[in-house]
């Protein structure tokens, strides 16, 4: 029974509010292999990520343990569509350290949460009055139209509304 191979991970993601035009997202990863922590701070409303660091405490790669120079090519990045295929070509090709990459997007995900969990608690769970209510809340911002494949055209969602030109 003494070569059984034992691994444990946690990954925990927050958020908070810093004031009316920063949120700050932070990642932290703590492992058999790895202890690393990623932040990004993001400029409300626009989302663009205006500041980034990174600490990779413990690593069993040494080039690991300086992410730094490799994180800052994400600042100036707004969180949007394409986000996590930006930070994979920025960051997850250029380091060998594709759990940095990952921790990244987790930050992001954590932010774009934010903004969606009144949402999903008010949700209509009656598919008439969901079409209803999401038509309502693309045609309050119509910025949202094209934004991901639920109000994409064609999709029941937004039927009747016109593309922004």
């Amino acid at each position: 029974m003494t070569n059984i191979l034992c691994f444990s991970r946690n990954r925990c993601t927050s958020v908070e509010q810093i004031d009316d035009c920063t949120m700050r997202s932070t990642c932290r990863l703590q492992d058999n292999l790895m202890d690393a922590c990623v932040e990004i701070m993001v400029r409300l409303p626009d989302l663009e990520i205006t500041g980034v660091k990174g600490e990779v405490h413990r690593s069993f790669r040494k080039e690991h343990l300086n992410p730094v120079e490799s994180l800052q090519k994400i600042v100036g990045i707004r969180i949007g569509p394409s986000v996590l295929k930006i930070i994979k070509g920025l960051v997850g090709e250029g380091t060998d350290c594709k759990q940095l990459a990952f921790m990244l997007e987790e930050c992001c995900h954590g932010i774009i949460l934010c903004f969606t969990k009144d949402a999903v608690i008010n949700f209509p769970r009656n598919e008439a009055e969901a079409r209803e209510y999401y038509a309502k809340k693309v045609k309050k911002n119509i910025r949202l139209f094209n934004r991901c494949a639920a109000f994409a055209t064609g999709s029941p969602l937004v039927e009747g509304i016109e593309p922004p030109k």
